[in-house]
């Protein structure tokens, strides 16, 4: 029985049945983990929501920013709906689409596997945050998520007032801070504010990026609390592929023409497979 982690899909359904097929996954003792971001841009998301939920127990899914971006759309927020971008209208029209989005939503932001020794989520964690404390965070959303009524939180989904963790932080604005950094941080500052327009890659040296002299990508910030934590995670398709003490960045573009990245976790080993372009880089901008 293996522990397969796969990077960011992005509705490319035949890369990743072309990898699984070559790593011979077997869904009857194998398990199958995402690091978020099974959906849009790339050309078969509902194909890739409906092979991850027919997985049953031997999946396990974190969301991420395009996961909730279509939830947010099917609950009715197309504030930044884009037709001629997003690829999600087939899910939205499929006959399935109401167990599909009821489904995704009850997928977590963040899993801790105490038998793995990990912990998975799609985008980072604020240095702030301790193991307990991103857990308890992550459950709050959740909890609003997997609710009779999730609307009252994706109808208002986008934009993040606060930039820097405050425990005193409430309602929405509280769980919008939540959100952003689970599943679209990438650098903080030296003060541990979230810098969330810079989406380029770092040269992985501390305190270098681009012309900004003082943020650190959040994995490298010199007083992050999660430090000790094995973290696995996506979301940073400009950082590709990257491996450092206890941590596997798996986002390898494959949406971009880049390439499919699957972590086997019992061995560490990293396979991956060359995919068709199907969204040239930042053509969402």
């Amino acid at each position: 029985m293996a522990t397969y982690i796969v990077g960011d899909v992005q509705g490319c359904y035949q890369p990743l049945r072309q990898l699984l097929d070559k790593l011979a996954f077997n869904p009857a003792k194998d398990k199958l983990w995402s690091v978020g971001d099974l959906v849009n841009r790339g050309p078969e998301s509902l194909q890739v929501l409906r092979f991850f939920k027919s997985l049953g127990a031997q999946a396990k899914v974190v969301l991420g920013n395009h996961d909730l971006h279509l939830l947010a759309v099917y609950y009715g927020n197309r504030n930044r709906y884009k037709p001629d971008k997003d690829t999600i209208e087939p899910i939205l029209k499929a006959k399935d689409s109401d167990s599909l989005m009821d489904w995704l939503r009850h997928q977590p932001l963040l899993y801790h596997s105490k038998k793995q020794q990990l912990l998975m989520v799609h985008a980072g964690l604020p240095p702030q945050w301790d193991l307990n404390l991103a857990k308890s965070c992550a459950a709050e959303v959740e909890k609003v998520l997997q609710s009779k009524h999730p609307e009252s939180f994706l109808l208002d989904l986008y934009g993040v007032s606060e930039k820097v963790w405050k425990p005193q932080l409430r309602g929405l604005t509280r769980l919008k801070f939540i959100t952003s950094c689970l599943t679209r941080l990438r650098y903080c500052d030296s003060d541990g504010k979230l810098v969330m327009k810079n989406k380029m890659s770092p040269d992985i040296k501390p305190g270098t990026v681009d012309s900004d002299a003082h943020i650190y990508p959040w994995f490298l910030h010199p007083k992050r609390a999660s430090r000790n934590l094995t973290i696995v995670f996506g979301h940073w398709a400009t950082l590709g592929l990257y491996t450092g003490k206890n941590l596997y960045a798996l986002d390898s573009g494959c949406v971009w023409g880049g390439q499919l990245s699957i972590l086997r976790w019992e061995d560490r080993k990293i396979f991956q497979l060359g995919c068709p372009q199907s969204r040239a880089p930042f053509a969402e901008k």
